[in-house]
């Protein structure tokens, strides 16, 4: 049990008692900011209220792409089973949005059934109506992935004359409302059709001010040759940063991502390294989620208080009695100057302001005489949760995860490459000559041997000052040669002896080949000499 004092008497009369993060943040949220979004009628103009189901709800893992790229099929490739309502093909199939979470029984929970579950954090998609709400499942099923990532499978992106037709309902804003709420966004592309749609576009856009969630897979590369993927790539990446307005180049992963065998293996070794990045990512999800929605809420509550000063500055405009309406219009017109005088009065940064176009939109249908003005004393009950609380929780998420056992993704493809010889790199580098019977550097023992016997051994050893002179050519950065010296000086005695030497001049071989040093030296690279020494 985790408990803390305010230092300012004022502020708390008793010492806040939180069992969990999870719990922290909720009553931070009901009894902070909640109030703040409910005056300025924030759920209006922004995201809706959050509920307990939002906080404690298991890591999402949102998939988005045109259709036929593959979608469905990596949900398939994760989960190494079936799911219900899964539908596969070249045409666009996946016409609704599939919540794929884990259950004691395989079913569906229709839409209408699904946002009336308080257990479900999906109680708010029902302000989109029943054209979305018919066209949203839950598939329940027993699997090992599920319990702890839930994944949302969406409807293909259309493109040409197929994105005309109306979905009758607001795909982006659904797909905005998701985003708000899920620890990754993948955006999924075929290496054979990487025109971005219209629509596609704007979908990308809507996901703005959530890029630290997107990750991009080139999915289907094993279909064409090493040169044409080049290409490709590049073309792919030309393209997303004209519409993904961010300084840093969003992460690729390339690779085939179902469990049919490789059409062109020559990029194997890639692929293989790709699915491993992507896979390590996707298990980091269960041991980052209190952080994420600490870090959410953090963005939440910021948004709220500029909202809180754009309402009450509008108010404050508003003459009292006559003209109204000319002043409405006239406010909502010249928005952009109402957002830099609060910028300058309250120094916020331009970045924390609601996308200027869209407030303008939202505030035409808005009745200007039932904003609130100005109430300080909400404004510091969230200054103070974020300048106090927050740090507070800060720390209770650290103390967590030390008494918690490591959480990771396990069970489907995330168990396939973890044991075995087709672990990744198993046999490579320094795990190559794992299964031998021989001690693996023998192999060039012979040539080791001729370069140390030129460096003046005595009593079978060379000093580190001779050794060095050797290891030096390599042109590998000291911070590595020091590592290779520590592994390779099995004794500790600050010598080498010749079998040491070699196992030196094998792994500066093994660097040199693009491989990573082990921390601790494998068993199989022990010098034989040496093993009784190092039991």
């Amino acid at each position: 049990m985790f408990s803390w004092l305010g230092t300012d008497d004022r502020r708390r009369k008793d010492p806040e008692v939180f069992q969990t993060v999870s719990e922290g943040l909720k009553k931070l949220y009901k009894s902070k900011l909640l109030p703040l979004e409910e005056h300025y009628r924030f759920h209006e103009f922004h995201s809706p209220a959050l509920e307990d189901a939002d906080f404690d709800n298991k890591p999402m893992v949102l998939l988005v792409g045109q259709y036929s790229t593959g979608k469905t099929t990596f949900i398939r490739y994760l989960l190494e089973q079936d799911f219900p309502g899964m539908r596969i093909g070249p045409e666009p199939t996946t016409d609704s949005f599939i919540a794929v979470m884990q259950g004691n029984v395989e079913g569906i929970i229709p839409g209408n059934a699904l946002v009336v579950d308080p257990k479900k954090p999906f109680r708010k998609l029902n302000a989109f109506g029943n054209a979305f709400l018919n066209r949203f499942v839950c598939a329940q099923l027993p699997n090992p992935v599920l319990e702890s990532i839930s994944v949302i499978d969406t409807p293909g992106i259309l493109s040409g004359e197929k994105q005309r037709i109306s979905r009758g309902y607001d795909f982006a804003a659904v797909l905005e409302w998701f985003a708000e709420r899920v620890d990754r966004i993948i955006l999924l592309f075929d290496a054979h059709k990487l025109d971005i749609s219209d629509e596609f576009s704007e979908v990308i856009k809507a996901l703005k001010n959530h890029e630290d969630k997107m990750r991009v897979v080139l999915n289907k590369a094993d279909q064409i040759e090493t040169q044409q993927l080049m290409r490709v790539y590049g073309a792919l990446m030309w393209s997303l940063g004209k519409i993904v307005n961010t300084p840093e180049v969003i992460r690729v992963y390339i690779g085939s991502f179902w469990s049919h065998p490789l059409l062109i293996p020559d990029n194997r070794k890639l692929f293989e390294a790709e699915e491993q990045d992507l896979f390590r990512d996707i298990q980091s999800l269960p041991r980052n989620a209190a952080l994420r929605k600490l870090n959410d809420l953090i963005k939440r509550a910021r948004l709220a208080k500029v909202h809180a000063y754009i309402i009450s500055s509008l108010k404050k405009e508003m003459p009292s009695v006559f003209g109204k309406d000319n002043k409405k219009k006239e406010l909502v017109a010249n928005l952009a100057e109402v957002y830099g005088r609060i910028e300058r009065e309250h120094q916020i940064s331009p970045g924390d302001f609601p996308n200027l176009k869209r407030m303008q939109d939202q505030l035409q249908a808005q009745d200007f005489s039932k904003f609130q003005p100005l109430k300080s004393k909400l404004l510091e009950v969230v200054d103070d949760m974020l300048a106090h609380d927050i740090a507070q929780l800060m720390v209770l998420v650290r103390q967590e995860e030390a008494q918690r056992p490591v959480q990771m993704v396990k069970g489907g493809a995330f168990e396939g490459t973890l044991h075995g010889p087709f672990g990744h790199g198993y046999g490579e580098g320094a795990g190559e000559g794992i299964d031998d019977t021989e001690w693996v550097v023998a192999r060039d023992k012979p040539m080791y041997d001729e370069i140390f016997y030129t460096l003046s051994p005595v009593d079978g050893k060379i000093t580190g000052a001779n050794a060095k002179k050797e290891m030096v050519r390599s042109k590998l950065p000291n911070s590595v040669l020091g590592k290779i010296w520590k592994l390779a000086d099995i004794d500790k005695d600050g010598m080498l002896d010749d079998e040491e030497f070699a196992l030196a001049n094998h792994l500066i071989k093994v660097k040199l080949e693009g491989h990573e040093l082990p921390s601790e030296l494998p068993a199989h690279l022990l010098p034989p000499s040496k093993r009784k020494v190092a039991e």
